[in-house]
């Protein structure tokens, strides 16, 4: 008798506050990062389209949220991640990653400054714990208290074009029945990259929530971090004031095809801990010339390492493909010299590959050598011992188009 290792898996993955929520809307659910979730709930291709034309309803409760607190917050978080996090002023949030001595990504975060001695830090969900230790080892003798929030909270995003009018919807409403216009400018007026603590309806009552212009598809929208137990009333919220507009709910499959078009990294394919920020083309998140508010130079863990990279040339640089045939390369793949077969040399590896349903092609991101790695560079893609030809093109794939 032998065992399945994903059933294995799957009898000791968390579930989430939205788990019984997946299975009543007949979710195909599977095992990512220790959770189970909802991978699709009809079709990849009509989840990501809704999110491209008008809005998906996205469960990540599964990512990890740590809160660091005090009058050494800031500097605390300034010596722990690459970015310059006291710079941050509050309400506005930043992309930066946690790196360990020699440079390599332990994993890419958003930091939110929720207020001058409050920052909420968001990591992936397989290194959730491992963000939340190395955070409270690297706060030790700061005035800083480091709490893992995960458990208590859940996250749910509003992603598409109609995004802002969905979640303006739920403002709450106020004596006079119709929502506060205060609370709706908030959210209309907010920037990309800001947060602010927004009062919503969530079924028959109201919930404090923690209110984000961010999100992983390359579409306008929101997320929105809400105690755990109110997260089911507010899911079924959402769902019934956005079904008319066309949201619908989506998996992580439709998520990984649009942060793919979008051109943005996933912990574990371009990103692990074999890379640093610099082959993945975002140095520009590493800031060696920190400095205190009294300019003295702040250092922080990995510096000396990554200042050395910076200087060095590389190895292997992160570009985009497009796929000239039909067949997509996946992660994993090898990329070879342009018609070559099994036996041409290989000069690169697939990260994340995927058909897009955006654009009608193939695309990809990979590792190349960097004399491949021009815009325009022909190269190909070993698709199961068939050399798929394949171009150099700029990331990101799709841009969303400005609309009114």
């Amino acid at each position: 008798m032998t065992t399945d290792p994903r059933a294995a898996d799957a009898a000791h993955d968390r579930l989430s506050p939205l788990h019984d929520e997946h299975v009543a809307l007949g979710a195909h659910l599977t095992s990512f990062g220790g959770w189970q979730m909802p991978l699709r709930y009809t079709s990849d291709l009509a989840e990501h389209r809704a999110v491209r034309e008008a809005a998906g309803l996205f469960d990540l409760s599964h990512m990890g949220e740590v809160e660091v607190t005090g009058p050494g917050a800031a500097a605390a978080l300034d010596h722990a991640l690459v970015g310059h996090l006291s710079a941050v002023t509050p309400g506005r949030a930043r992309y930066t990653m946690l790196c360990a001595e020699d440079g390599s990504v332990l994993d890419d975060l958003v930091v939110y400054r929720l207020d001058v001695e409050r920052f909420l830090v968001v990591a992936n969900a397989g290194n959730a714990d491992l963000v939340a230790r190395e955070l409270i080892a690297r706060a030790d003798g700061f005035e800083a208290v480091v709490t893992d929030r995960g458990s208590a909270t859940a996250l749910i995003a509003v992603q598409g074009p109609r995004a802002e009018e969905i979640v303006a919807g739920l403002v709450e409403a106020g004596e006079d029945a119709a929502p506060t216009e205060s609370g709706v400018q908030v959210v209309r007026d907010m920037k990309y990259y800001a947060a602010a603590p927004v009062t919503l309806t969530a079924g028959d009552g109201a919930v404090e929530a923690l209110v984000a212009r961010t999100g992983y598809t390359g579409e306008d929208g929101f997320e929105l971090f809400v105690p755990a137990p109110r997260a089911a009333a507010l899911w079924r919220t959402v769902l019934d004031a956005g079904r008319p507009l066309g949201l619908v709910p989506a998996g992580l499959s439709a998520r990984d095809s649009l942060r793919l078009e979008a051109g943005m990294p996933l912990y574990g394919h371009e990103l692990d801990t074999t890379t640093t920020p610099f082959e993945a083309g975002l140095g520009r998140v590493v800031k060696l010339d920190k400095a205190a508010a009294d300019g003295s130079p702040l250092s922080f863990v990995g510096r000396d390492a990554l200042a050395a990279r910076r200087a060095s040339p590389p190895a292997r640089v992160l570009v985009g493909l497009r796929g000239l045939g039909r067949r997509p390369a996946r992660a994993g793949y090898a990329v070879v010299a342009p018609g070559g077969g099994g036996e041409a040399p290989q000069v690169g590896t697939v990260t994340s590959g995927a058909p897009s349903p955006s654009l009608g092609h193939p695309i990809a991101m990979a590792y190349v050598t960097p004399e491949l790695s021009a815009e325009g560079t022909e190269l190909a893609v070993d698709v199961r011992g068939r050399a798929e030809p394949v171009v150099v093109v700029p990331l990101p794939f799709y841009r969303r188009p400005q609309r009114p």
